[in-house]
């Protein structure tokens, strides 16, 4: 991992920024449904969902006027395709943060064997390493009490082992799932057990945020509500990327390969995280009464 502090850039250890909220301007999320964001429905949001990557990007945002993010995710994807489909782009994106989370369908539902993932996904850390990005990896969850996919269990615990060795290897971060005991919670999953739900996807947004030693307004069991406004209304005025030359290359080679399933990435395009009509920071409530969409407690 490499981070820039207020006093210069900085190598390896942890990520402190002085009396800067951060060194971040450039955001891509890569993965596959986790980090869509499926289980946290958001009709205001691309694709109709939110998702920890969205809360995160939208921490992020403030006071950074600069900031841009891109969520280059695809629901269902195993993760020789997350490396094959979305390294490249995300490489032209020129990030200076970027987080991967796959293998969990491999692990899940095609019984991989788990060292032979890492190998994998050894290499692909090592390219995204090389451009000097900060890199924030995942500890897969505990999945050991659900039906049916609990069989993994032994198989995520070894891949976790082995993510830690290669985070070490290329000086990455490791945003630790498996170690985030608030998501024994059945309030944190999607009924499906699968996904994490709203308050789920909220609690793994602090955690990243708090694992990057980022300052954020994020509280424990409170889901902040999406302000009215999204980057799509403002992206042609606010947009801070060269998009003209790097989109269509984007678009063209991530939607290749999955138009037969008509599956494509709901941020393709980095841009602004909040339009122009909603500064980043400010959160509006129309309705205190309404739980899940406006920020009341969902739970003790």
């Amino acid at each position: 991992m490499n981070a820039s502090s207020a006093d210069g850039p900085a190598q390896g250890g942890p990520v402190t920024f002085g009396t800067r909220l951060h060194p971040w301007s450039r955001y891509v999320a890569l993965g596959d449904s986790f980090t869509e964001g499926v289980g946290d429905p958001e009709p205001g949001s691309p694709g109709g969902l939110r998702g920890w990557a969205d809360r995160v990007a939208e921490e992020l945002s403030v006071g950074h006027e600069d900031f841009a993010y891109a969520n280059l995710a695809v629901r269902g994807l195993l993760l020789h395709q997350i490396l094959e489909e979305q390294v490249a782009p995300a490489l032209e994106l020129q990030p200076d943060l970027i987080t991967l989370n796959a293998g969990g369908n491999d692990l899940l539902f095609h019984r991989s064997d788990p060292d032979k993932l890492a190998l994998e996904l050894d290499s692909g850390v090592k390219v995204l390493a090389a451009t000097g990005a900060t890199i924030l990896l995942f500890a897969g969850p505990d999945w050991g009490a659900t039906p049916v996919v609990g069989h993994a269990r032994g198989k995520v615990a070894i891949f976790n082992e082995n993510m830690r060795i290669i985070a070490a290897r290329h000086d990455a971060v490791i945003a630790d799932l498996w170690a985030l005991r608030q998501l024994t919670n059945p309030q944190m999953w999607d009924p499906d057990r699968l996904h994490f739900s709203p308050l789920g996807q909220h609690t793994i947004a602090m955690m990243v945020l708090e694992t990057l030693n980022v300052p954020h307004t994020l509280e424990p069991m409170i889901p902040k509500a999406l302000p009215p406004r999204t980057w799509r209304e403002a992206r042609a005025d606010d947009i801070v990327w060269a998009r003209e030359h790097l989109v269509p290359w984007v678009l063209q080679r991530l939607t290749q390969r999955l138009a037969d399933d008509n599956r494509h990435p709901k941020r393709p395009d980095p841009g602004p995280v909040f339009g122009a009509g909603m500064p980043p920071g400010t959160y509006v409530v129309t309705d205190p009464h309404n739980v899940h969409r406006e920020g009341e407690p969902l739970g003790n």
